[in-house]
């Protein structure tokens, strides 16, 4: 329900023995589940279309997590958005920033250097206010485009 990480970090457990080449290995770049097709389009060789029937079709939003399976770190290139009952993040690189619900319209927003403090226990919205505010705007125009 929430977007802290108590509330959407979950395993992804993957098993090809063809195309993973770090058996049994624990990988830590963040993944969304908008990325697991852009993996199966990836795997397959696939072309995503841009439209079908002569309708444009919503380009594809993930990214392959290949590199990942092969032992690679993952360049995302843009944040990850959440948003779900009201409750929002951005996650951009090591850095998160989480609003509940009640909080988003309080301006309430909260950043966590995720590679340090993955519990998000540590506010640092206070010590970094331009990078608050740079993410916070990244948000809303992702949430303006998608609302």
């Amino acid at each position: 329900r929430y977007t802290h990480e108590g509330g959407v970090a979950t395993p992804f457990i993957v098993s090809y023995p063809k195309g993973i080449s770090k058996s049994g290995s624990i990988a830590k770049d963040p993944g969304h589940l908008i990325d697991i097709m852009a993996t199966c389009v990836d795997y397959a060789g696939a072309t995503y279309p841009k439209e079908h029937g002569g309708t444009a079709i919503t380009p594809m939003q993930g990214v392959s997590l290949r590199p990942v399976l092969e032992g690679k770190a993952l360049n995302r290139g843009k944040p990850v958005f959440f948003a779900h009952e009201g409750n929002s993040a951005i996650r951009e690189g090591r850095w998160k920033l989480v609003a509940k619900k009640r909080d988003v319209k309080a301006d309430n927003w909260e950043l966590y250097d995720m590679q340090v403090d993955r519990s998000e226990t540590n506010n640092l919205a206070a010590k970094h206010p331009e990078r608050t505010a740079a993410m916070k705007k990244r948000w809303y125009a992702w949430q303006a485009v998608v609302a």
